[in-house]
């Protein structure tokens, strides 16, 4: 019995000791836990920036393929428009993609992407899905410049569809218009006649769309008429280009009549 009263005094005292030391070991264990919590909590926070930041690398990949894929939509119906085009004929045919535009204000060319080695020369026709874009005035191994119609040392032999009636087309150096050269100011031109290539010279095949009348205007004081003409083509949107080979005959024709002239 004397055994037993004191390991229940033992008890009693671990029992108090623990007691009084609990308190303790929770303040010397809370900097600890508070710690591990934090730890816990700024781990979850770097995943969840990590997680949004890799969601946001997808999300960018994901819209530019949507971009890249609507661009690629985009030019195949140019693609389409092109070899749809009525304007389509017989004629030896070949694409060009459009590399640079001249920066110079006062010239109008464009770089394409065919050159010598594909058959390319200078003088060569070039049209899209809307007409006359101009003619090639340089040919290198690989690439080709192109002088366009609206450039002011560009001029092109036309005919008025409306009367067969026959005038030179030159370029104004403005991007949307066109200027036709010496014409009476009795000629029986109207604004809004339509005009194509004649064909004559032997470099433009004939009937290809070059632009509308838009003004005729005479001055008493001047021997010829004023007038103005928009092109068929948009200049400012040039992407593929049709380079043209006219046909035997086309050019057998215009030998003729340049013979004859």
């Amino acid at each position: 019995m004397l055994a037993d009263s004191r390991l229940d005094a033992f008890a009693n005292v671990r029992y108090l000791l623990n007691s009084a030391i609990a308190p303790l070991q929770y303040a010397a264990n809370l900097p600890r836990d508070l710690l591990d919590g934090v730890s816990g909590q700024v781990s979850s926070h770097q995943r969840l920036l990590a997680e949004n930041k890799a969601l946001k690398r997808e999300l960018l990949v994901k819209q530019s393929d949507v971009l890249l894929l609507d661009q690629l939509k985009q030019e195949n119906q140019r693609l389409r428009e092109l070899l749809g085009s009525p304007f389509v004929r017989d004629e030896k045919k070949l694409i060009a993609e459009v590399m640079a535009v001249d920066s110079d204000p006062y010239s109008h060319q464009v770089m394409i992407d065919k050159g010598r080695t594909d058959g390319v020369y200078e003088g060569q026709p070039v049209i899209n899905e809307k007409g006359i874009v101009g003619q090639v005035s340089y040919v290198g191994a690989h690439n080709s410049r192109v002088l366009l119609l609206i450039d002011p040392t560009h001029a092109i032999p036309v005919q008025v569809v409306r009367n067969d009636i026959r005038v030179i087309a030159s370029g104004s150096g403005q991007i949307d218009q066109i200027q036709l050269e010496h014409v009476p100011s009795s000629t029986d031109i109207q604004v809004g006649d339509l005009l194509v290539t004649s064909g004559l010279g032997g470099r433009f095949p004939e009937g290809y769309p070059v632009g509308h009348v838009t003004e005729f205007s005479f001055d008493n004081k001047r021997p010829f008429a004023q007038i103005k003409a928009r092109p068929t083509v948009q200049f400012d949107r040039l992407r593929y280009l049709l380079l043209v080979w006219p046909t035997p005959r086309e050019t057998l024709i215009a030998g003729e009549i340049n013979s004859g002239e």
